[in-house]
């Protein structure tokens, strides 16, 4: 059943508008692709994988939202108002102290790293080149990180749509006129999704900055020098789960390698089912941030029985939810396909994998939500630990030996990610329910 029509409340009003800025974010993606695309499938190729290479070094640096988050969603429980923004300024030192010497780096490495990706010439030479114009931004994306973390925290979710929607629309009408060369800008081609990209991130830091120092003066936003034991916390809490988002990022890298040593069609129908499922996963993402708030304001109240039923009430929510996007995926999986693949024998090959995928998301429910409400908690490191040892010791071992070795194919593979997702988030729920997390410090 789901929760009361308050708590209900509660939760929607929270996960709302991070679920609607991660669906606008996809969005873009793939009005990028498409204006990329005019120029050829080099330059499309290249973009997606300079992204991809991007999308890895700012896994780097993506635990910096949940340190925030977790540090002043307790704060903001424990009504210590003045203290609220302290975890914000200490994950903006980290941010600066990390991400300057990482930009130069990949400024300085972008060839060697790309070429580990992709080496046909053309190709990397683009890939280059629009790595390099996006990674200049990779401050700017630390710092939202730590902006984010702080505005969820104190549960104004809504202010992170709106900022999100602004950066949108600025990237869009850059991009456009740097690709192409419009109203008096140079035309930078493929380069020219970068720039405009970078430019929107540039633009959405002054405007979180400028919004912080007007509104978050009170709860210490740049008036307070961190204390040692925040910048330990901070550490402690984002570094595990940015190796967990880096190693899991790694770890689809793998399974598209594991595909490719079947044929090609099992590529292509499983870069269709992937894709489909970490789009529909993102309410269940959303409605996770917004439990990982809700816990650690009630474990900043001492308030323990109501932090175990906020982590059920969202994962009630979520249940729904995600049951609902995934029907269509059950019940009409062909006309599904045919959206993205164009051949009957493709569409036959993905039917069942589709169906299996549904299923999926539905059971991926509790883990999204309580892990990101363990994160809320403080348990970086457990949720690290149980998320990558699933995926790297279970997972891709068994898909490997599945649909490699005993010649099961992409269907095989499917049926043991089914598998793999029902156990990870049994596991989680078996940790939810020990309350172990309640003992922790934040």
């Amino acid at each position: 059943m789901l929760p009361d029509p308050s708590r209900r409340h509660t939760i929607l009003k929270l996960a709302l508008p991070i679920i609607a800025g991660m669906l606008s974010q996809s969005l873009l993606n793939l009005i990028d692709a498409a204006l990329v695309g005019q120029l050829g499938e080099v330059a499309l190729a290249g973009v997606g994988i300079g992204g991809y290479a991007m999308f890895m070094v700012t896994a780097v640096l993506f635990g910096l939202s949940s340190g925030v988050q977790a540090q002043t969603a307790r704060r903001h429980g424990e009504q210590a108002w003045s203290q609220r923004a302290i975890a914000l300024n200490a994950g903006l030192v980290v941010a600066l102290a990390v991400a300057v010497p990482l930009t130069l780096l990949c400024l300085w490495q972008a060839p060697r790293l790309l070429a580990l990706i992709n080496q046909a010439p053309d190709v990397h030479d683009v890939a280059v080149t629009y790595f390099r114009w996006r990674v200049i931004s990779l401050v700017s994306v630390a710092m939202i990180f730590c902006f984010r973390g702080y505005w969820n925290g104190i549960q104004q979710t809504g202010i992170y749509l709106r900022i999100i929607l602004i950066m949108h629309l600025v990237n869009v009408v850059a991009s456009i006129g740097l690709i192409f060369g419009y109203a008096g800008l140079p035309a930078m081609g493929p380069a020219g999704a970068g720039a405009g990209t970078t430019l929107s991130l540039l633009i959405g830091v002054l405007i979180w900055l400028a919004l912080s120092w007007r509104h978050a003066k009170p709860s210490g936003f740049l008036l307070r020098w961190p204390q040692r034991l925040t910048y330990t916390t901070t550490l402690r809490l984002a570094i595990p789960h940015s190796f967990q988002q880096l190693w899991f990022a790694a770890g689809y890298a793998v399974l598209f390698w594991i595909l490719g040593q079947l044929d090609t069609s099992s590529v292509a129908v499983g870069h269709v089912l992937v894709n489909l499922s970490l789009f529909l996963i993102l309410p269940g993402v959303g409605l996770g941030m917004a439990a990982m708030s809700l816990v650690g304001q009630a474990m900043g109240r001492d308030a323990h029985r109501d932090a175990h039923r906020w982590g059920w009430d969202v994962v009630k929510v979520a249940w729904a939810c995600l049951a609902l996007l995934a029907l269509p995926m059950i019940l009409m999986p062909e006309q599904v396909l045919g959206l993205f693949l164009h051949s009957e024998s493709l569409i036959g090959m993905g039917r069942l994998p589709l169906q299996l995928t549904a299923l999926m998301i539905v059971l991926d429910a509790a883990a999204l939500v309580l892990g990101q409400a363990l994160l809320g908690a403080g348990a970086n490191r457990t949720v690290m630990t149980l998320t990558l040892s699933m995926q790297w010791l279970l997972f891709l071992p068994l898909a490997w030996l599945v649909g490699v070795v005993f010649d099961h194919g992409l269907v095989g593979i499917w049926w043991v990610q089914l598998g793999y997702r029902m156990l990870n988030s049994l596991c989680f729920v078996l940790l939810w329910q020990r309350r172990h997390w309640q003992r922790l410090a934040v």
